[in-house]
């Protein structure tokens, strides 16, 4: 199926009242911390960032550009982010196709096709991440190898076997693990690889602390546990090669971006949770059996 076969395809929409929900919260969503930092250079992304701080090139705080440095650093350790999930995928060529799952507005996607070439596929709830999207990959001339569409992770209309590689970048905590790896172990072709990077709470806790709950509550959604991501992939033919502790590494962003004037609010629950050990920040690679 070519994409501009699946451009005339039936897409399901929100299957429940919470999905619909969440498609609502995305249509309405602007916030300054997603598109100022995507404005750097036009790729627009919905997660946060990894690496140590790059303090030389920020200069003097009393600087009148040194706002401006903060978002052009922040953007780049979230863009770091995304490298190091593609750097996970695994040999791709130039005639796979790629599924970029809870897409947003389309950062990794362009990411991903820019490295190798590929097709990518994504999908989102929202019709005006898709929109946005779209107008980038147009904007970019890569429109014939890149697409967003209005999609319920899912239930997607892909073939079997269609997709060389998946991901969800800080997208799967909307959704059931199980019903998810499902869709995406029948998507991907046997040796196809899978990543998450993901937040999750830290069964050793015991419990999602009162900082997890926190986050829940401001973004709507559903934080899942390190041992339920494992458990729901082994249930699902995907098995993990590796599984890595990103929390050390997401630390300096969030202690930049609490100092900016980008701050939403939920800087200190990510901060304590991080630092009491209830929260991770994890990467987790599997592949298809």
């Amino acid at each position: 199926m070519t994409m501009t076969d699946l451009s005339a395809a039936a897409i399901p929409g929100p299957a429940t009242p919470y999905q619909g929900d969440i498609a609502r919260y995305w249509d309405h969503e602007a916030r300054p911390v997603n598109l100022r930092l995507g404005d750097v250079d036009g790729l627009y992304h919905h997660h946060y960032g990894i690496g140590e701080v790059d303090h030389a090139s920020l200069g003097d705080p009393e600087d009148s550009e040194h706002e401006k440095k903060v978002v052009a650093e922040l953007h780049r350790l979230e863009s770091a982010q995304a490298e190091v999930l593609l750097d996970h995928l695994g040999p791709i060529g130039r005639d796979d196709t790629l599924l970029d799952a809870g897409c947003g507005r389309g950062g990794s996607s362009v990411m991903a096709h820019q490295r190798f070439g590929c097709k990518v596929e994504g999908v989102t709830l929202s019709a005006k991440q898709a929109e946005f999207g779209n107008r980038r990959a147009r904007e970019l001339g890569i429109d014939g190898s890149v697409r967003a569409q209005v999609c319920n992770m899912l239930d997607t209309p892909f073939e079997k076997g269609q997709m060389a590689a998946s991901w969800n970048n800080e997208s799967s905590m909307y959704v059931d693990l199980d019903d998810l790896f499902a869709e995406h172990s029948r998507l991907l072709r046997v040796g196809g690889r899978y990543v998450t990077i993901t937040g999750c709470w830290n069964p050793k806790y015991g419990q999602p602390s009162k900082w997890v709950s926190q986050i829940n509550a401001h973004f709507e959604c559903n934080i899942h546990s390190r041992r339920e991501y494992l458990r729901a992939m082994a249930d699902n033919r995907l098995v993990p090669q590796a599984v890595i502790d990103l929390t050390p590494d997401t630390l300096p962003y969030w202690e930049l971006r609490a100092t900016s004037s980008l701050v939403t609010g939920i800087e200190e629950a990510f901060l304590e949770s991080y630092k009491d050990g209830s929260f991770q920040y994890v990467l987790i690679a599997a592949d298809r059996v």
